[in-house]
């Protein structure tokens, strides 16, 4: 089991940041795309009662079919701030790929790695405390400009910073559908993150792996809800 510790305060979670951000490795390419084992992680709130619901679901590669699920409940226990939403979900995520039986090969979020103003969204800080290869997918750009891409499944363009720098990728996922926004978080490079991004969204806009995680924490949170009203 991960343990961490959760930040006192704004300035604490920042600090955590800047601290873990000098462990990203960004000079690996990751496995191949279509290899291995990949796993989607999602969370789920409930604002009222501060219950967090995550789920990990664990895809062959090479043929999407499921070979391994967990779920975990937890308490939020940070506020909501942009920027460090990590801090929220992290906790019940780690649990929940520690319920896992399988090796989660390289793991897909949905949200950000690099493609975040600190540098260090969810991907990054998951992969760093894990050690495991991971891509951040997410369905919206945050901050940072880019193109269109052109309309063809696979079309990308830059996702960059005020200083130019490419931070992620705007991916067409399916012909004429709207982009999803790619970048490295751990043990991965870009074209790998986008190749991986394509197959596992072989028949959607959302990565396979995605789909699953939000369905099966969505449906974690019901039960924690209906559990929580009958106490």
């Amino acid at each position: 089991m991960t343990i961490i510790r959760t930040p006192a305060d704004e300035a604490d979670a920042r600090a955590v940041q800047d601290e873990l951000r000098r462990l990203v490795v960004l000079d690996e390419t990751g496995p191949p795309a279509g290899t291995g084992l990949v796993t989607g992680v999602d969370v789920a709130y409930d604002d009222e009662r501060d219950i967090v619901a995550a789920a990990a679901v664990v895809l062959a590669a090479a043929t999407l079919a499921v070979v391994d699920r967990a779920t975990a409940v937890g308490r939020v226990a940070f506020p909501y701030v942009p920027g460090l939403l990590a801090f929220r979900e992290i906790p019940t995520v780690l649990a929940a790929l520690d319920a896992l039986t399988s090796d989660p090969g390289l793991v897909v979020c949905d949200g950000y790695g690099r493609a975040h103003p600190r540098r260090f969204g969810l991907a990054s800080h998951l992969g760093v405390l894990t050690g495991l290869p991971v891509i951040g997918v997410a369905k919206n750009p945050f901050t940072f400009s880019y193109e269109q891409p052109a309309a063809r499944r696979g079309d990308f363009s830059p996702l960059l910073a005020d200083d130019g720098e490419e931070v992620g990728r705007a991916l067409r996922t399916q012909d004429g559908v709207k982009p999803v926004f790619v970048s490295v978080g751990h043990r991965t490079d870009l074209d790998t993150a986008c190749a991986h991004t394509l197959h596992l969204a072989r028949d959607f806009r959302i990565p396979e792996t995605t789909r699953q995680a939000d369905t099966l924490c969505r449906q974690a949170l019901r039960d924690a809800v209906e559990t929580a009203r009958g106490k």
